[in-house]
């Protein structure tokens, strides 16, 4: 499953949020959310074949973790596409800002 794919169910981004806090279960993560613990499972088992949650066994448990390799890759989209969006962001604001201030002085004259 492709990295967007798993984070676009907000579920995924939460239990992402809670593990970048450290490794925790499975019951665990289950614990935080108001649905069962199979959703759960299932949840984690699309964030780990997406490659951003690693997993390891303790005994009978399994215990999740945030791969930073995976998010790295994430990261490094994001950084290749945003600077481009961001610079047009920053001329429609301006854009905007030297509008509304010939509106003012319009309103002033």
């Amino acid at each position: 499953m492709e990295v967007f794919e798993a984070i676009a169910q907000p579920k995924r981004r939460e239990i992402l949020r809670l593990l970048a806090g450290g490794e925790r279960s499975a019951g665990d993560v289950a614990a935080h959310f108001d649905v069962t613990q199979p959703a759960i499972s299932q949840h984690l088992k699309v964030l780990r074949q997406a490659g951003l949650v690693g997993e390891r066994r303790d005994g009978t448990r399994r215990l999740y973790s945030v791969r930073t390799e995976g998010l790295a890759d994430l990261h490094s989209f994001l950084a290749e596409v945003l600077p481009d969006n961001l610079q047009r962001l920053k001329r429609a604001a301006e854009a905007e800002e030297r509008s509304a201030g010939a509106r003012r002085r319009a309103e002033r004259n």
